[in-house]
Protein backbone atom coordinates (compact mmCIF):
# COMPACT_ATOMS: atom_id res chain seq x y z
CA UNK A 1 0.00 0.00 0.00
CA UNK A 2 1.69 3.21 -0.97
CA UNK A 3 1.59 6.47 1.15
CA UNK A 4 -1.89 8.03 -0.38
CA UNK A 5 -3.57 4.68 -0.24
CA UNK A 6 -2.41 4.75 3.04
CA UNK A 7 -3.46 8.07 3.97
CA UNK A 8 -7.15 7.40 2.03
CA UNK A 9 -7.71 4.01 4.34
CA UNK A 10 -6.75 5.91 7.58
CA UNK A 11 -9.17 8.87 6.79
CA UNK A 12 -11.48 6.01 6.00
CA UNK A 13 -11.77 4.19 9.04
CA UNK A 14 -11.84 7.04 11.18
CA UNK A 15 -14.73 8.25 9.14
CA UNK A 16 -16.81 5.13 9.34
CA UNK A 17 -15.87 4.54 12.65
CA UNK A 18 -17.34 7.72 13.77
CA UNK A 19 -20.52 7.25 11.31
CA UNK A 20 -21.00 3.80 13.01
CA UNK A 21 -20.80 4.98 16.77
CA UNK A 22 -22.52 8.07 16.06
CA UNK A 23 -26.14 5.39 15.52
CA UNK A 24 -24.35 3.22 18.31
CA UNK A 25 -25.20 5.67 21.06
CA UNK A 26 -28.74 5.85 20.46
CA UNK A 27 -28.86 1.98 21.56
CA UNK A 28 -27.86 3.66 24.76
CA UNK A 29 -30.25 4.16 27.76
CA UNK A 30 -32.35 7.43 28.06
CA UNK A 31 -30.19 8.49 31.66
CA UNK A 32 -28.04 11.26 32.01
CA UNK A 33 -24.88 9.80 32.79
CA UNK A 34 -25.76 7.82 29.34
CA UNK A 35 -26.37 11.71 27.58
CA UNK A 36 -23.00 12.89 29.27
CA UNK A 37 -21.05 9.51 27.91
CA UNK A 38 -22.88 10.32 24.72
CA UNK A 39 -21.92 13.60 23.77
CA UNK A 40 -17.99 13.34 25.59
CA UNK A 41 -17.61 9.98 23.12
CA UNK A 42 -18.96 11.39 19.80
CA UNK A 43 -16.49 14.67 20.24
CA UNK A 44 -13.67 12.74 21.05
CA UNK A 45 -14.67 9.84 18.26
CA UNK A 46 -15.16 12.63 15.55
CA UNK A 47 -12.15 14.37 16.21
CA UNK A 48 -9.58 11.52 15.50
CA UNK A 49 -10.98 11.61 11.74
CA UNK A 50 -11.36 15.84 11.75
CA UNK A 51 -7.42 15.85 12.88
CA UNK A 52 -6.03 13.43 10.85
CA UNK A 53 -7.89 15.44 7.53
CA UNK A 54 -6.13 18.53 9.14
CA UNK A 55 -2.65 16.80 9.62
CA UNK A 56 -2.91 15.58 5.73
CA UNK A 57 -3.96 19.02 4.98
CA UNK A 58 -1.19 20.94 6.83
CA UNK A 59 1.32 23.18 5.97
CA UNK A 60 4.47 22.15 7.38
CA UNK A 61 6.04 18.64 8.93
CA UNK A 62 5.55 20.47 12.41
CA UNK A 63 1.77 21.22 11.97
CA UNK A 64 0.99 17.83 10.83
CA UNK A 65 2.15 16.12 13.69
CA UNK A 66 0.87 18.26 15.93
CA UNK A 67 -2.50 17.44 14.28
CA UNK A 68 -1.78 13.82 14.77
CA UNK A 69 -1.04 14.44 18.04
CA UNK A 70 -4.00 15.88 18.72
CA UNK A 71 -5.53 12.53 16.59
CA UNK A 72 -3.88 10.49 19.16
CA UNK A 73 -5.18 12.44 22.25
CA UNK A 74 -8.69 11.86 20.86
CA UNK A 75 -8.31 7.97 20.07
CA UNK A 76 -7.46 7.75 24.01
CA UNK A 77 -10.07 9.70 25.30
CA UNK A 78 -12.32 7.83 22.83
CA UNK A 79 -11.12 4.42 24.81
CA UNK A 80 -11.83 6.04 28.07
CA UNK A 81 -15.78 7.24 27.10
CA UNK A 82 -16.19 3.92 25.29
CA UNK A 83 -14.64 1.50 28.57
CA UNK A 84 -17.10 3.82 30.46
CA UNK A 85 -20.00 3.25 28.60
CA UNK A 86 -19.63 -0.09 29.13
CA UNK A 87 -21.35 0.37 32.54
CA UNK A 88 -24.64 1.49 30.80
CA UNK A 89 -26.02 -1.93 29.61
CA UNK A 90 -24.61 -4.84 29.45
CA UNK A 91 -25.98 -5.88 26.55
CA UNK A 92 -24.10 -3.54 24.78
CA UNK A 93 -20.42 -4.54 25.71
CA UNK A 94 -19.46 -6.92 22.77
CA UNK A 95 -20.10 -4.18 20.58
CA UNK A 96 -18.24 -1.59 22.44
CA UNK A 97 -15.76 -3.94 22.76
CA UNK A 98 -15.55 -3.97 18.86
CA UNK A 99 -15.41 -0.21 19.08
CA UNK A 100 -12.67 -0.36 21.30
CA UNK A 101 -10.32 -2.86 18.99
CA UNK A 102 -10.83 -0.67 16.17
CA UNK A 103 -10.06 2.85 18.08
CA UNK A 104 -6.96 0.98 19.78
CA UNK A 105 -5.98 -0.04 16.42
CA UNK A 106 -6.16 3.18 14.82
CA UNK A 107 -4.63 4.83 17.79
CA UNK A 108 -1.69 2.39 17.47
CA UNK A 109 -1.60 3.52 13.98
CA UNK A 110 -1.54 6.97 14.40
CA UNK A 111 1.38 6.85 17.51
CA UNK A 112 3.48 4.70 15.13
CA UNK A 113 3.31 7.22 12.57
CA UNK A 114 4.27 10.23 14.98
CA UNK A 115 7.08 7.81 16.10
CA UNK A 116 8.29 7.51 12.89
CA UNK A 117 7.77 11.49 11.80
CA UNK A 118 9.39 12.09 15.13
CA UNK A 119 12.55 9.89 13.70
CA UNK A 120 12.26 7.39 16.60
CA UNK A 121 11.89 4.30 14.49
CA UNK A 122 15.02 3.48 12.59
CA UNK A 123 13.15 2.99 9.69
CA UNK A 124 12.65 6.30 8.22
CA UNK A 125 12.64 5.49 4.68
CA UNK A 126 9.44 3.84 4.82
CA UNK A 127 6.77 6.12 7.08
CA UNK A 128 3.39 5.66 7.41
CA UNK A 129 2.28 9.19 5.94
Amino acid sequence: MDNEEFKKMLKLRTFNLAREVMQFVDKFPNKRSAWIITDQLLRAIMSIGANIAEAQAASSKKDFINFLNYALKSGNETKFWLALAKDLDNKLISEIDEYLKETDEIVRIIGSSIATLKGKKKDKANPNF
